[in-house]
This record gives C-alpha cells, structure tokens and sequence, in this order.
C-alpha cells in the first residue's frame, strides 16, 4: 500500500475537462433554474408523484384531467415496451430546451405511471393466484394425511382378524391331529378282534375233529341234550341281541362315513375360500391337503374295517350253521363253550369300549361341524371385508394419485407465479428506482433491530408491520399512548432481517460507484438502535459483516470481473471522524486514540471544487488493491475512532465516521474513464441528556453531536421546502455531506428503530424526520465519465 497526504486525485486535465469545468458553474445555475420552473409548473396538474411515501399527510383533491382519465384506464404492457420505456432517454432538439425537456419528462413519468399500475395489478393478481393455490395445497394434503390415516387403520383391524383366523385354524389342526390318533387307536383294536377270531377259527378246526370223535358218544349225550336246549335258546336270544347290536353298529358306522363325507366336502369348501385369501394361506392350504390326505387314509382304513366286519358277519353265520349241525353234539362242548363265553365277554367288553369312543368321536364330530360352520361365516366376513378393503384402497390409491397429481400441478402453477412475481418485482424495483431518479428523491430504507434481553419489559408491542399487499415490505406503524403513527419508506426491514437480505437491497446502488456515479450511504438513529451493526456488522463473525465489508468486497469482484471487458481501475480510500466539531485522520500514523484527544494534532478543512467533489486537507489517501488492504484499514480505524459508556449503550459511538472509496475507471479498448465515489456514513447516535447520564467529557461529546444533528435536521428542512439558502455550513457533517445532500449524488439514508418501548419518543422523532428525508429532492444523478477527444479535432 502506498501512504500519501494528498488534496486531489490525480485525474489527467484535457481541453475538454477544463471547458467543461469553467461551464458548469452556469450550467448548475440554469439546472437549478430549470428545475424550480418543472416542479412549479408540474405541482398544480399532477399533485403527487408515483410511488412517493405516504407519512401522515393526506392528498389534496384535484380535479382529473383528461390525460388522468386515459390514465385511469389500464393499459397492458409487453416487455420489449417496458424495456423500450426505461431505456428511453431525452434528446433535445437545442442546447438548452427547458421546455421541452418539462413536457417530455410530464409524459414519461405518466407512461411509467400506468406502467406500474399495470404491474401492481399484475402483482395482485399473482399474488390472489398463489393465496388460492396454496389453500387448495393445503386442502388436498389435510385430504391425503386423513387417507393414509383411514387406510392405516383399516390395515391394523384386517391384520387383527387375519391374525384371529391363523389361531382359529391352528386350534383346528391340533383338534384333527387328536381325532387322526382315536380313529389309530379304533384300527389297532379292530386288528385285535380280527386276530382274536382267527384264534376261535382255529378252535373251530379243533373242534370239528373232537366232533368226530364225540358221534360215537352220541347216544350218550342225547339224555343231555334237553337240559341243554334251555341253553341253546338262552345262546339264540343272545346270538339275536349281538346281530341286532351289530345291525345298530353298522348303521352308526354308515352315519359316521356321511358325517366324514360331509367334513371332507366342508374342509373343501373351506380350502377353496382359504385360497381367495391372498398370499397369507399358502402354509394353510397345505396343512389343509395334508389334512385332507390323512382323512382319506383314515375313511380308507374304515372301509377296510368294514369289509372285514362283512367276512366276520360271514363266518358267524357259517358258525350259525354249523351250530344248528352240531346240536346234538353241544351236551359234550359245555366246558369248552364255557371258554367260548369267557370270550365273547371279552370281545363285548373291548364293543362296549368302542361304544364309548365312537359316541365320544360323534361329540367331537358335533363340536367340529360347529366351530367348522363358524369358521365359515367368519371367513365370509372376513372375504368380504377384505373385497371392501381391496376397493376401498383401490379407490383410495386412485384418488391418492389424482391428488398428487394436483398437488404437483399446483406446485408447479405455485413456482411459476413465485417466478412471475419475483420478476415483476425486480422490474417494479426497477421502475421505481429510474422515477426516484428522474425526481432526485434521496431514498429511505428502515430497520428495526429486534429487542435485547437488556431492554425494559414490554406489554404491548410498539412497533408492527402493516399486512396490506401495497404497503408489504414498505410500510411501518409506531405506536405511543394508544395511539398509531404510520409510515411508508423505500423498504422496511423487520427484526428477523439478516445483513445479507439488507446488502442485496443496496447491492446495484453500490455497483452504480463502479459505473461513475457519486453514491453515498449513511445511518441515521439513536444511541442502540443498531446503526454500527448495519454499517460495520461483527469482525468476528462472516455471516454478520456490515454494509461497508459487503460492500468494498462487491466492488472488488466486480472490478476484477470486469478485466475481461478492458476496465482497469484504481482505487483510494480514506476514513475520517467528526468529534467535537473537529475533523480526525484515522488512518494517519500520529492519530492520538480515545476522546480526550480529540482536539489535538492537524487542522483540516473542507473545501468542494466545481466538479461537485469534496476534499479535506492533509487528509491520509491509501491506494488498496485488495479486501485484506481495505480489512486491516477498517480494523485501524475501529481501533482509533472515539467510543464511550453511557447509561444507554455500553459501547456508544462518539463521532461520525465518513469512509470514503474513490474508484478511477479507464477503458482501454473504448479509451472511455469514469470517476465514482463512494461514500459509507456511521452517524453517532442522537441522545437525551436525562437519559444517557452524560457528565463531563461525555456531556461536550453528547451536546456537540445533538447539534450537527440538529444542523442536519435544518438542512432537510430547508431542502424539503425548497428555500433559497440552505445551512450546510451551520456543521462540519453538513457541509461534508453537501454533495450528497444537495448535489447529483445517489444518496441512501438507513433510519434504525429500537422496539424498547422506553425509547419511543426518540424512535418517532427517527421515523418522522426520515420522512422528510424521504421527501426531499436532490439534483438528478449525473454520471462522470471523460470522453476521448477525436483525433481530427485534436490535429486541427
């Protein structure tokens, strides 16, 4: 970096500079001129221009004329018209055609009139489409959270009933697995008998040959045979009880094979619903075949039985037979039918016990039918119910999908009106930033910082946003006893604003020094309402970087970015502090720190040459090339600039600090230069001495800074009413700031507001005096720019 006390840049002179020097101090006279007669001439016709704020005045009712008839009626715009609108420029038939140059701007701020018109409608209409679409995106996502809910539910009761069915079916199975091991045990004592008359077949054989023996004893046995024919009777009685026994056993074995039949075209029925069931009972299915399986081994086995009973019914009548043969041979087989009884007592014992277990298979087969039948309705139910489930979540997913489908082409509508609306925003910004210009308004932004723990306790809110859409992001309402004051500025920014939402807003203002403008940027407000916050941020934290770091690390990368188109720029900062009404070098090398050095070291003194410029003597230029260069100048002048304690603020500025950045431009390829100058303001904090509890050297700090606000106050004053003489040199910070205030500078005021509901006095008077601000008119800006000379006219 290269130090160097200087008074001016060093700009190269030409023939054409030097006349136009010598011709703007008549040039600003009739300028001046020219623009008393276009206000005074334009007041009476229009009343009011667009987009002007709104602070507690009313309108005064004129008579429409008939171009504000035309103007009445809306009228569409393309945008090739709008870009054609803003890109027009006056051009003058002669040098100095004032008139003419009136009638040309009365028309084209009515053009840009109805173009705004035409753009806030634009902009309530896309801003009425995206309410309605998000209402009906709301609407269908509450319809598709209550779906998903229905269907989850009906989910958790079906899982529930299939969960009841499996259990029902396991109780079945192991009731089947029981009857399959009776109906063993039933063919295991059938076995038995079959062997056991095998046995008797085999005495028989036996017998027949004693028979043979016994004919010869027959004639002795024929005095025995009548005691013995009482016998006989007895043995026919019970030989017919046992058929009409054995006739009951057979009809009672029919029962039970149409019973069995019965159950296996039921558990087939039952397999055929328990396949419509999904792919849940394929285990099911499967246990039911192997089921099914064993029930026909079993009706198998039965019938096996049953021809077995047959051949046995055979042989006892072949028994018959040959009993009714051997009548006569019975008196000597008395012992041996002895045994024969014992044996048949058996074999009715063993009957007896299959009474009983063919009487429990019948109770059991009764039971089954039941939990069979209503396993049946249940499964119906359950069918049915699954039918119902499948439709209603077919219709379900149906209609899911349609309104998906909606909610997309909602969203879709949605981002193409946030698109649309963002564009007709930027180009309302626009708009409104060229009428500010054509009327040489200084321009009003507004922050409130949020409330802080060390703030008093508050009951009601003293500072609200209005909802309007017109006034949404513009609009401030302060309330005191009861009691609304509304305000309308350039833009307002909420306690929940970031440092980088408020840059974005000032970001083409600070581009315009790039572009040969003077631009200047100053915070206005009271002790704590966060005026060094917005200007300077916190070193130490990226994120929070005031407007000044922001601001000369835009300038350096557009700088650098426009390499490529052949600019090449220089640049020279300097910083200042107003303490005490006395200028102080903070970049200068013997600059004593603290407030009570402040009236020590140089003299400095303001002086503005024709150019509109401002130079102060002696004062510390630094050439910088870099953020770093400009990071460690900042960091110096933090460190040397004037801070104190009072009751309202533990780190109080002291003075105004005046950061200036002068930006040369030259164009190698067009030989076209600029000169631009940007100017960023910290402005101390206005104070009540019963409130701030200033004494001593703080009291002259308090006193001296209320009077170059004061001052300031004057010169707003007077600017706002138009008067002939306005005080800049009443104060040193006026008349430093006399370009910006009353020359062709862009000039941005920031007014912080604190919520504290103890400081609403003092945030009336902030609101109040950024309103007359606001209304001031400025000279138009005027770019600075040095034409290269024509090469005929120069060897002429």
């Amino acid at each position: 970096m290269a130090s160097r006390n200087q008074n001016k840049p060093p700009v190269p002179r030409n023939p054409v500079t030097k006349n136009r020097a010598t011709d703007d101090g008549p040039l600003d006279k009739r300028r001046r001129v020219g623009t008393d007669r276009l206000t005074a001439a334009t007041s009476s016709s229009r009343g009011r221009q667009a987009l002007a704020p709104m602070n507690n005045q009313k309108d005064v009712p004129v008579a429409p004329s008939e171009t504000e008839a035309t103007e009445t009626e809306i009228i569409e715009f393309t945008k090739e018209e709008v870009e054609a609108l803003l890109n027009e420029r006056f051009k003058p038939k002669t040098k100095f055609d004032t008139k003419a140059k009136q009638e040309w701007m009365t028309e084209y701020i009515k053009k840009l009139k109805l173009c705004i018109k035409w753009f806030q409608k634009g902009l309530q209409e896309l801003a009425e489409e995206k309410d309605k679409l998000r209402e009906t995106l709301d609407s269908s996502e509450k319809k598709c959270l209550e779906t998903e809910a229905a269907m989850k539910n009906k989910e958790e009761e079906l899982n529930a009933i299939i969960s009841k069915l499996e259990t029902k079916v396991s109780c079945l199975n192991e009731s089947l697995a029981k009857e399959e091991s009776e109906k063993l045990d039933a063919l295991d004592s059938h076995k038995r008998e079959k062997e056991a008359r095998m046995a008797s077949e085999k005495t028989q054989d036996s017998l027949r040959e004693e028979l043979g023996r016994t004919e010869q004893n027959l004639s002795t046995a024929n005095e025995k045979v009548k005691t013995q024919e009482d016998m006989y009777k007895r043995l026919q009685e019970y030989n017919t009880s046992l058929q009409q026994y054995n006739t009951k056993l057979q009809n009672e074995v029919k029962v039970a094979t149409d019973a069995n039949k019965h159950l296996e075209k039921e558990k087939s029925a039952i397999l055929e619903n328990h396949t419509t069931l999904r792919g849940h009972y394929s285990m099911l299915q499967k246990e039911f075949t192997s089921a099914k399986e064993s029930r026909d081994d079993a009706v198998k086995q039965k019938e096996a039985a049953k021809r077995e009973v047959d051949i046995l019914r055979g042989e006892l009548q072949q028994v018959r037979e040959d009993r009714e043969k051997q009548l006569l041979r019975v008196q000597e087989l008395t012992s041996e039918l002895k045994t024969c009884k014992e044996h048949t007592g058996r074999t009715v014992s063993e009957i007896d016990n299959l009474i009983l277990k063919s009487s429990a298979l019948e109770d059991t087969c009764s039971s089954q039918r039941e939990q069979i039948s209503l396993l049946q309705s249940q499964l119906a139910a359950a069918t049915q119910k699954l039918k119902m489930a499948d439709m209603s979540s077919s219709e379900i997913r149906t209609e899911y999908e349609e309104q998906k489908r909606i909610v997309s082409d909602l969203q879709d509508r949605l981002k193409d009106a946030e698109a649309k609306l963002l564009e007709g925003e930027n180009l309302r910004k626009k708009l409104h930033n060229t009428i500010l210009e054509l009327k040489g308004n200084i321009r009003v932004f507004c922050r409130v910082r949020p409330l802080l723990p060390d703030d008093g306790p508050t009951t009601e809110a003293t500072v609200s946003f209005p909802s309007a859409l017109e006034l949404a992001g513009r609009g401030i309402e302060l309330y005191q006893s009861g009691q609304k004051y509304p305000f309308t500025f350039d833009k307002v920014f909420d306690h929940s604003a970031t440092q980088q939402e408020v840059f974005m807003e000032i970001s083409q203002l600070v581009q315009s020094a790039l572009d040969g403008y003077k631009v200047c940027i100053f915070a206005y407000g009271q002790t704590g309402s966060g005026k060094t916050y917005t200007m300077m941020g916190r070193p130490d934290a990226p994120l929070q970087k005031g407007l000044i770091p922001r601001s000369l690390e835009q300038v350096f990368q557009t700088s650098q970015a426009l390499a490529v188109q052949g600019w090449k720029y220089k640049m020279q900062a300097s910083m200042l502090e107003i303490y005490n009404e006395t200028i102080r070098d903070l970049l200068s090398p013997r600059q004593i720190t603290g407030a009570e050095g402040g009236g020590a070291g140089k003299q400095y003194t303001i002086r503005h040459d024709a150019d509109g410029n401002t130079f102060v003597s002696d004062l510390t230029i630094v050439d910088v090339c870099s953020i770093r260069e400009v990071s460690s100048l900042l960091q110096q002048a933090a460190h040397n600039r004037s801070v104190g304690k009072t009751d309202m603020n533990e780190h109080s500025s002291r003075s105004h600090l005046v950061f200036t950045l002068r930006i040369y431009g030259v164009n190698e390829s067009t030989e076209q230069q600029v000169q631009g100058v940007l100017n960023l303001i910290d402005l101390a904090g206005s104070e009540r001495l019963s409130r701030s509890g200033a004494t001593g050297e703080r009291l002259k700090e308090t006193q001296a800074i209320n009077k170059s606000l004061s001052s300031l106050s004057d010169v707003i004053f007077a600017l706002a009413k138009k008067e002939d003489h306005v005080p800049f040199r009443n104060s040193k910070l006026t008349y430093l700031l006399q370009p910006c205030l009353g020359g062709d500078s862009k000039t941005l005021m920031f007014v912080n507001v604190s919520p504290d509901p103890s400081s609403v006095g003092e945030s009336l008077c902030s609101l109040r005096f950024a309103a007359r601000v606001n209304s001031c008119e400025i000279g138009i800006p005027r770019r600075q720019t040095i034409k290269p000379l024509d090469s005929r006219l120069s060897c002429g």
